[in-house]
């Protein structure tokens, strides 16, 4: 199967060794997205419900160049700096999967790379499925 690997040029990915998504055949992944816009600059500081709807949205545009769409995802998964913020993450994740209703985890973790970071996203998809 073909492979295409989808990139943001973000400076990480030449120095970790990732593409922001990746598509075989039907399938598409999309890495850990966090709520950056294209300045580098964190969106939504100490805001959990306004990251989560950036990083959404951002998922939404990656997946939209791999040919899937957010009706494709089958799971989901939040990497969380605090969870008892649990509904403001939940409710944004909501908005966009309300009716999808794919899998997906909430985890909570120690940091994320960046301070100013309260979630990060990863998302796989099936078109077609």
């Amino acid at each position: 199967m073909q492979r295409t690997n989808y990139s943001s040029g973000a400076r990480w990915e030449q120095i970790v060794g990732y593409s922001r998504a990746v598509r075989i055949g039907n399938l598409v992944e999309v890495t850990g997205t966090v709520s950056i816009n294209d300045q580098g600059e964190t969106v939504g500081i100490n805001d959990a419900y306004a990251q989560t709807r950036c990083i959404l949205e951002k998922i939404k545009a990656v997946l939209e160049q791999t040919g899937a769409s957010l009706e494709d995802v089958i799971r989901t998964r939040m990497f969380v700096t605090d969870i008892s913020r649990w509904q403001e993450y939940g409710r944004a994740h909501g908005e966009f999967f309300a009716s999808i209703r794919p899998c997906t985890s909430m985890i909570e973790v120690r940091a994320l790379i960046d301070p100013s970071y309260l979630i990060e996203i990863e998302a796989t998809a099936m078109i077609g499925a």
